[in-house]
């Protein structure tokens, strides 16, 4: 069939069909502003405010009159901030019918599954052998708590065990400090050593400028500007610990609470990008370029063969030896199945399954540190809080669902748990709050938190209710957009989002609108779940190589004074 177009409706098609390539070029481009993102999915430095403002403004983003909550500074029980034990380090392990039973708690590389198992594997081997005390049968209760998180619960007394096993006697010794009896059962279980990984490149670097690669040249090296370093929150990893009682000693050997030492770990720190929340945050930077060395333990070192082919392991520090220890007075009839117990774990076969999974491995290295105390211990954890960002103070927006589905529960422990957060959060920092449900709110300009800026930060908090859809990216465009603005006038900071939300993004900008602009502002979200979908959260963490962290309703308390105590 033959059809002749008209002039003016050829002129229209025409003009019509600019405006689809127009959009469709928009689209492609990055779908903002003119913004190009690259084949490598990189956007122009020139391009990302304008991306970020356009994500936010996928709807209604108001800013709040801050209003002056209440900033209480009554002491909090750490027993209050605990989630409940059966809940979140259930028994792994639970014999019925035994005359004896003993509970322990061990360190999660020997309690977990697969190579990381030894101990679990043993456990369940020595409840069905039908070992006796005395003619009485005796079992084992087996709990999976990280060291850290093991002397909270006993200090506080929200969890007492019969016994421990933490990766090193280091806890023990904090506890004996904190009034917490003792006794040692034995002194090793199974060994293992905490060491630095370092690339072939690297490793050669060092040794050209050093002579000897150990950890005084690792430290030296990252204080200098040489090389940048990896660790864990020494709250809770007994490596992190371990590695920054090592980095102060390396500037005063006999004193590691030292001014000098202070000084030193002062400059150390200011070459070091971020502490990592755990070891998978520590392990993708490294993998991203961004650490050129890192800290684990040997065992995790040799399972892994990408590990072991690319990276030399340097040892540290003293030996994480795994003992196990009574807690508290215990009755003879469990301290004798304790005992039986470690002779279990000494037997040939325990031995060979120990060996197979990596552990009992570098036994010459016979450690160092000896003269750090258990006071000690805990004067350095409160000194890295202190030091750690000095010179270089954190900025962070915190980014609050307050949707539908946060409604009740949820968002009650959300401010509760932000209420009980403002005292690990140094004053010297400077913080925001942005919340959002179907429309985004900016409820705290970013400024310094002293005791002005938490009062306001408490009253954003308390003004909190739930309704609506989830506008997380829109949100979080937002956020990552302030802190920019902020940055332009405060520049010696370093920027982080924290994003508290508990299900899928189902209005405004979508992940692809925004991702690119918010991979090259190269800020870091660190995301806690309400119960959430966790993989849409770690995907946004993912973006800037931050973590992501499950925090249900019962335990976000808990998590967040771990997270914020690495970062804050």
């Amino acid at each position: 069939m033959n059809f002749k177009m008209k002039p003016a409706m050829l002129g229209i098609a025409v003009v019509v069909m600019g405006i689809v390539i127009a959009i469709i070029a928009a689209v492609s481009s990055g779908g903002s502003k003119g913004a190009k993102v690259g084949k490598d999915g990189k956007i122009a430095e020139e391009d990302i405010n304008g991306v970020l403002e356009e994500g936010a403004n996928r709807v209604n983003v108001t800013t709040r009159k801050a209003i002056k909550g209440t900033v209480t500074y009554e002491e909090t029980y750490a027993a209050d901030e605990l989630p409940d034990i059966d809940k979140s380090y259930p028994l792994l392990t639970e014999p019925t019918g035994r005359d004896i039973t003993v509970e322990i708690f061990s360190s999660p590389e020997k309690a977990g599954t697969g190579t990381d198992g030894w101990m679990l594997e043993l456990v369940k081997d020595f409840n069905d052998s039908n070992q006796t005390v005395d003619g009485k049968s005796v079992g084992i209760k087996l709990r999976s708590v990280s060291s850290g998180t093991q002397v909270d619960y006993i200090v506080s007394g929200a969890s007492v065990p019969d016994a421990i096993s933490p990766s090193a006697y280091l806890w023990c010794e904090m506890l004996e400090n904190q009034g917490v009896k003792t006794t040692v059962i034995t002194d090793r279980t199974v060994g293992n050593v905490a060491g630095v990984l370092l690339d072939q490149t690297t490793y050669s670097q060092l040794e050209g400028k050093y002579g000897t690669v150990d950890i005084k040249a690792v430290v030296e090296a990252t204080a200098d500007g040489s090389m940048t370093t990896g660790y864990t929150n020494p709250f809770v990893s007994t490596t992190g610990l371990n590695f920054l009682a090592s980095a102060l000693s390396t500037f005063d050997s006999t004193n590691p609470l030292s001014n000098d030492a202070v000084k030193g770990f002062q400059t150390f720190q200011d070459n070091v990008p971020f502490v990592a929340y755990n070891t998978l945050q520590m392990r993708t930077a490294a993998e991203n370029g961004t650490f050129d060395c890192m800290m684990m333990e040997y065992q995790s070192y040799s399972q892994d063969a990408s590990l072991t082919n690319n990276y030399k392991f340097i040892p540290f520090g003293m030996r994480h030896d795994n003992p196990l220890v009574a807690v508290g007075d215990i009755s003879a009839d469990k301290q004798a199945a304790l005992e039986l117990f470690a002779e279990y774990c000494k037997s040939s076969e325990a031995k060979t399954l120990a060996r197979n999974y990596g552990f009992d491995q570098m036994d010459e290295y016979t450690g160092s540190l000896e003269n750090v105390s258990g006071n000690s211990w805990t004067q350095m954890q409160k000194l890295w809080k202190k030091n750690k960002n000095i010179s270089k103070p954190i900025a962070a927006v915190f980014v609050l669902d307050t949707s539908g589905s946060m409604s009740g529960a949820p968002l009650m422990s959300l401010k509760q748990s932000l209420g009980n957060s403002i005292k690990y959060i140094n004053s010297d920092n400077y913080i925001g709050v942005v919340s959002y449900s179907s429309y985004v709110n900016v409820d705290l300009e970013i400024g310094k938190f002293d005791i002005n800026q938490q009062s306001y930060f408490m009253g954003a908090v308390d003004q909190l209710t739930a309704s609506g859809n989830t506008a997380t990216y829109s949100a979080v465009s937002q956020a990552v957009l302030m802190l920019r603005q902020f940055m332009e006038k405060e520049p010696n900071v370093s920027p982080m989002v924290f994003l508290l939300s508990d299900g899928k993004s189902n209005a405004g900008a979508e992940m692809d609108d925004v991702k690119a602009a918010v991979q090259g502002s190269q800020i870091p979200i660190y995301t806690i779940g309400y119960n959430a979908d966790l993989e849409e959260l770690t995907s946004i963490s993912e973006i800037n190589e931050a973590a992501t962290i499950n925090a249900d309703t019962d335990d976000v308390i808990y998590q967040l004074k771990n997270l914020f105590n690495a970062n804050l």
